[in-house]
């Protein structure tokens, strides 16, 4: 699923997966592209956050607004969502926002999304975007891969998922880790309208400083 013109909101999610990073940086790159950004966490967000990058992130959802916004230098333009906040925006096809993207995407996210189970914020608004038939993106960060979690991923790409793995290329040479990164954060940005700049693209010449 595409959009006919650029979005204006996207819904982020993070669950438990390995790759917060990934997560992190889309936002940031989403806020700096003029977006509003609604975001929703998982509980286990929070230990891959502390374990990967020292980030203590809030269970509070305004305490989390207040240090994200810090973060970022945003203001409004980001919201977060408590995980059982029903009455959210994102919750309701009535409401629904232009994109979605749940990244990382962990297994069990994945599976549930995949089911309809929607038994969280995050699950629901999942399910809001596949029933309004708008574009989600689900960037799962597992290897190796079992029949089931494959199975879970060709019954998504059915319903009109973009399964995007954080699989990134290295033909741009990348130096750093941001380097790696930025590319699947720009792939993600490529699947629901967004110009993000961050990295010369395959064929493309470098500009000169």
């Amino acid at each position: 699923m595409t959009l006919a013109s650029p979005p204006r909101r996207v819904v982020v999610a993070w669950s438990g997966a390995s790759g917060i990073g990934y997560g992190l940086r889309l936002v940031e790159v989403l806020l700096a592209a003029g977006l509003r950004v609604e975001l929703v966490y998982s509980a286990v967000t929070q230990v891959v956050a502390r374990q990967e990058l020292d980030l203590a992130l809030p269970a509070a959802p305004d305490a989390a607004a207040a240090l994200l916004r810090e973060r970022f230098g945003a203001g409004a333009a980001l919201q977060v969502y408590g995980r059982e906040a029903w009455f959210a925006p994102i919750a309701s096809g009535s409401n629904a926002a232009d994109a979605m993207v749940v990244c990382p995407c962990s297994m069990g996210t994945l599976a549930a999304i995949a089911q309809g189970l929607a038994k969280n914020l995050i699950e629901r608004a999942a399910d809001v975007m596949l029933k309004e038939r708008r574009p989600l993106v689900l960037v799962p960060r597992e290897t190796p891969l079992s029949a089931i979690h494959l199975e879970n991923m060709l019954r998504l790409a059915r319903a009109g998922a973009c399964v995007l793995p954080a699989n990134p290329g290295f033909y741009h040479r990348p130096q750093r880790v941001e380097d790696l990164i930025d590319f699947v954060v720009m792939r993600i940005c490529d699947q629901i309208g967004v110009e993000t700049g961050l990295l010369t693209r395959w064929g493309e010449t470098p500009e000169a400083d």
